[in-house]
């Protein structure tokens, strides 16, 4: 295994920012001191930049099986390497879903073939899979997947008594999607009422309104607390969700917690009228005042975790008409990006980005020894210049749909460096894939 060591560092961990050097032998962090002398195979001068704990996804689409036409963990994976993210958790709604032990088994089979980065897998719920569901080891997999609200498939759990079973009998942390799926019906069909099968994209966040969130949302803090469940919900969009959520204790000790996603800090329904269906997402991008209130509740815990909701679809399948232009678009290459980008404008500091994207998911999660630059923990680190501007354009993008929402921005940083379990997996645009990441374990 390589030795690997990194020189003057600054170290953004716990809090704190500070200079140091660290040593990485087996995959693991050896060692992290001012001036570390030893033998290494390998030797980074990081002077000048800044060395964070690889960035952990809570929620992804790798649309692996079935939707490869969309993206798949093999490409997918090495563009979240390139963005600074070490390990992803990814969704169970693929074709076909993830709703049997041995299906769900498959994919971490595939990971272990293909991934670059960590994995997990979630299982996913439907409204007559309570049984499997009950089978999955808290161990080994990440969580368990509720579509409270809208869904593809039979994964719309709408049965209230299923629902009470699943929140009082889950072995494990419960992640839901939230948006009331009779509420969307409804002004579904107030709107195509006015304007037919095309519906102007800037109605979207009032078919997926603030209401629906809400209901939904509420309903599932209501079980959680019902059944003292494990609860997360997956990414928040509206400021009266705010009121939901609590900051009065430490993350470890939250029975409920909550996540947002990069494009509801970054983008507002403004952007519609330039973006179109490419800012098309589920739940939707909302009013300037929701996206304001979303990041206020980040930055004062309220929230707990930052994530990306990555869920690719080709161009030619967003540019559509509003029925016809999916849900979902490609994130993880230019999340850590975007956050740095909030830093560079002054609304957020490093400290807090590394603890919303890094450490809080390993802490929600239970996620064992990442998450942290510490010694004795996996080598998961991330090297970043915040002096290196660069624009996203189709020619850098690395997702197998080949666009990004973020296409003309441009980020004052770059991702130069990502070690996963201390290989060198990606280094100012090259990629060494001679080692695969690792399955992601709990401690639960």
């Amino acid at each position: 295994m390589v030795k690997t060591l990194i020189k003057n560092a600054t170290i953004v961990n716990e809090g704190k920012i500070f200079q140091s050097d660290v040593f990485l032998q087996n995959g693991i962090i050896q060692e992290i001191s001012e001036n570390i002398e030893c033998v290494a195979d390998q030797v980074v001068d990081a002077s000048g930049k800044y060395l964070i704990p690889g960035v952990i996804d809570d929620q992804v689409h790798f649309r692996e099986p079935g939707l490869t036409h969309k993206a798949e963990i093999y490409t997918e994976a090495k563009a979240a390497v390139a963005g600074g993210i070490t390990s992803f958790m990814e969704m169970p709604n693929t074709k076909p879903q993830s709703l049997t032990q041995e299906l769900l088994e498959e994919k971490f089979q595939r990971a272990a073939q293909v991934s670059l980065a960590n994995y997990t897998f979630f299982m996913g719920a439907s409204n007559d899979n309570l049984e499997e569901v009950l089978k999955t080891d808290p161990k080994r997999v990440g969580a368990v997947k509720i579509f409270m609200g809208s869904s593809t498939g039979n994964m719309l759990v709408d049965n209230r008594t299923v629902l009470e079973e699943i929140f009082a009998k889950s072995p494990m942390l419960i992640a839901v999607h939230c948006e009331d799926e009779t509420m969307v019906q409804t002004n579904t069909d107030l709107y195509k009422a006015q304007f037919g099968e095309d519906i102007p994209i800037e109605y979207h966040p009032k078919i997926r309104s603030v209401e629906a969130c809400y209901k939904s949302s509420s309903m599932a803090v209501e079980l959680a607390k019902k059944h003292n469940t494990r609860l997360h919900v997956f990414h928040l969009s509206t400021a009266k969700e705010m009121e939901l959520f609590d900051n009065s204790i430490p993350l470890a000790e939250k029975r409920i917690t909550a996540e947002v996603c990069i494009h509801h800090l970054w983008f507002e329904e403004s952007k519609y009228a330039e973006k179109g269906t490419h800012i098309k997402w589920n739940p939707a991008v909302k009013s300037e005042t929701d996206r304001a209130a979303v990041f206020q509740a980040l930055l004062d815990d309220r929230i707990d975790v930052i994530a990306t909701d990555h869920a690719p679809h080709t161009l030619e399948e967003k540019d559509n008409t509003y029925f016809n232009a999916p849900s979902g678009g490609p994130l993880v290459q230019h999340a850590l990006p975007a956050m740095l980008e909030f830093y560079h404008q002054g609304n957020i500091t490093l400290e807090k980005i590394v603890e919303k994207m890094s450490h809080a998911p390993a802490i929600c999660f239970q996620i064992e020894n990442r998450g942290f630059i510490r010694e004795g923990y996996a080598a998961d680190l991330v090297l970043v210049d915040l002096k290196n501007p660069w624009e996203v354009s189709k020619e850098n993008v690395l997702y197998k749909c080949g666009w990004s929402p973020f296409e003309g921005t441009i980020f004052q940083s770059s991702v130069t460096h990502t070690w996963v379990n201390g290989h060198l997996a990606y280094y100012n645009g090259v990629f060494d894939e001679s080692q695969k990441g690792q399955r992601l374990l709990f401690n639960r």
